[in-house]
């Protein structure tokens, strides 16, 4: 076996395991700070077998935690800095409309946390609703406001944007690269199907997949996954529903406890088709997530289809799926190892992490050079979960 595995003798200052959105920009940030890189990814890339693929994600400031929106703001700007350094357009501008039961905590915590950091909001009341927004009927006792610095991101786009920009840095990729094995030590060894690879420090932004690396090194994280159906439903008047026409990206927040959001966004990249989803899938193991054909989420949105979204046929025409890495609380992990201080760790993004990826590449990557992040990352910390982090050391 020996004789086929490139020993390689050269030591990478990082080495980054999963090239999704977070892998690829705490690459791009680590090459950025002249670190000799090492991006590994186990599919052949582009692939579509974990979180990061599709053509759009929704990007915005409207959060109920004061963390998120502070993160959030440099995530634009180094979004934009992004788009520069790659001459691509990685992001439009369309707004974000928020629905929710206009008395109910989370709506009201909203609104208040919106205000508190001055983000330019549109507060509608119910009579001006129809006037600006067309085609959507606003459900009985339900609020809404526009945060009209929300857009889209070109996910697919950004995603080889910032793997080309590390590689520009003089980064390597490997893909089709699966990692068999990890050894810690001051030089951490990274075994793959094809090479064996050593690196001063390592992070993992394995999606899914980080608990099975985990393994390696006595640590499991209370990370659920699940499948998610990303559904797209047909205009029944092509256009309706478009970035064109000026309709924005929309989240109906949850009605009642136990359930969760349903987003969606313009018609855009599929003409005549508009991307509307449920916030969560059923729980799956990420190398047989086609055997998960659970379709309860897919009734959900029928029936919200048909209510409050009357200008698209109720039977999605497009079906396609993506997994969510899900913590207890639904907050990011981004910390070191508990035992081994040179090995980091990103991930249980929850499905609401890639508007983030700039802003967890840097600090990703500067907990990898051992510098003092620029944001608190107590929210996300891997102690938290004490009472269900089961260690096997």
């Amino acid at each position: 076996l020996s004789a086929q595995l490139e020993m390689s003798s050269e030591v990478f200052d990082c080495i980054v395991i999963g090239a999704g959105i977070q892998g690829s920009c705490t690459a791009y940030h680590l090459a950025k700070n002249k670190q000799k890189t090492l991006l590994l990814e186990q599919f052949v890339l582009p692939h579509s077998r974990g979180s990061s693929h599709g053509q759009t994600r929704v990007i915005r400031k409207t959060y109920e935690e004061d963390f998120y929106i502070q993160m959030m703001h440099e995530s634009y700007e180094l979004w934009a800095q992004l788009e520069r350094e790659a001459g691509v357009e990685l992001y439009r501008r369309t707004g974000l409309l928020v629905m929710g039961p206009e008395n109910g905590k989370g709506f009201s915590r909203l609104k208040a946390t919106m205000q508190r950091h001055k983000i330019p909001t549109v507060f509608l009341e119910k009579q001006e609703f129809s006037q600006h927004i067309p085609n959507v009927n606003l459900a009985d006792g339900n609020g809404a406001l526009i945060d009209t610095t929300a857009g889209v991101l070109y996910a697919d786009r950004a995603l080889r944007a910032v793997q080309r920009l590390f590689q520009s840095f003089g980064g390597v990729i490997k893909d089709g690269e699966k990692v068999i094995d990890i050894r810690p030590g001051a030089e951490v060894t990274v075994t793959t199907g094809s090479g064996v690879y050593s690196g001063r420090s390592l992070v993992i932004t394995a999606g899914p997949w980080a608990n099975t690396l985990l393994t390696h090194t006595g640590l499991q994280l209370p990370l659920k996954v699940v499948k998610i159906n990303v559904c797209y439903w047909k205009e029944k008047i092509p256009g309706t529903y478009s970035v064109g026409q000026s309709f924005p990206c929309f989240i109906e927040m949850e009605p009642k406890e136990g359930e969760y959001d349903i987003y969606g966004l313009p018609s855009n990249e599929y003409p005549g088709l508009m991307k509307v989803c449920y916030h969560m899938g059923s729980e799956t193991e990420p190398d047989e997530r086609d055997k998960q054909t659970d379709r309860g989420d897919i009734d959900i949105l029928v029936r919200y289809v048909t209510r409050c979204l009357p200008g698209l046929v109720p039977v999605p025409a497009v079906v396609e799926s993506c997994m969510y890495t899900v913590t207890p609380d639904h907050n990011f992990v981004l910390d070191s190892h508990p035992t081994y201080g040179n090995i980091i760790i990103g991930a249980g993004f929850s499905g609401h992490g890639f508007k983030f990826g700039p802003i967890i590449g840097k600090l990703l990557s500067q907990l990898a050079l051992g510098q003092v992040p620029s944001y608190d990352l107590s929210p996300f910390r891997i102690q938290r979960f004490q009472s269900h982090a089961r260690s096997s050391l």
